[in-house]
């Protein structure tokens, strides 16, 4: 049986907004990208299937100091995360999310770690994350993934350019300057909005390009 947190009630089913989206969290560095994408799919009122797999936990107590299911829903918010988030367990080969039966928006992996980007771009399917990014692919849903490593190595590159003929975007963790930003956070928000944008979530926390910078020369 798929791991809820307790906490929750609501089934992606059940929240206004059609099929979840399938978000992912996995060990590489990044884990605000993730916190933050959370909170504003949860924003947007829009169904999520959270699977966080065990170096993904690691990363969340490391990085933002998140140690749990229940800090995680508190980082969220809890009335938002009750109403949009269903969690499932990394081992649930069962849960939905595994099932091309089970309809979603599609899957959004952040970060992505080079060994979650290596076992999709190979078709394997020995964990949910895994086998949800398979399925995703091959029912042709939007599968985003969010690698973070640097420098790249050519294996790295390849298994990229593998997923990425096969239909996936690979949206690398590198936020740009050109807004002036001011603060860490801004930065965050630069990656998640392009994120949700190609997941069709309206979002206004980063204001698009408009073909010129301001300049306070």
């Amino acid at each position: 049986m798929p791991r809820r947190d307790m906490a929750s009630t609501a089934r992606p089913s059940d929240v206004p907004g059609g099929p979840p989206v399938v978000v992912a969290i996995t060990g590489a560095s990044g884990a605000p990208y993730g916190v933050r994408l959370l909170q504003l799919l949860a924003a947007a009122r829009t169904p999520i299937a959270l699977i966080v797999s065990a170096p993904g936990f690691r990363l969340l107590r490391t990085e933002v100091g998140i140690e749990s299911l229940a800090d995680l829903r508190t980082a969220i918010g809890a009335a938002a995360w009750d109403a949009c988030v269903t969690s499932y367990d990394n081992a649930d080969s069962g849960a939905p999310p595994a099932s091309g039966s089970a309809a979603t928006r599609g899957m959004v992996v952040c970060p992505c770690s080079m060994g979650t980007l290596a076992a999709a771009a190979a078709g394997a399917s020995r964990s949910l994350i895994e086998r949800a990014a398979d399925v995703t692919l091959k029912e042709r849903r939007r599968l985003i993934l969010v690698p973070r490593e640097t420098p790249l190595s050519i294996i790295h590159l390849q298994n990229m350019m593998r997923l990425a003929r096969a239909g996936a975007v690979i949206l690398p963790a590198a936020p740009g300057f050109y807004h002036r930003p001011t603060a860490v956070a801004q930065l965050v928000d630069f990656v998640v909005a392009r994120v949700l944008d190609h997941l069709a979530v309206a979002q206004s926390v980063v204001v698009p390009w408009g073909g010129s910078c301001a300049s306070s020369d």
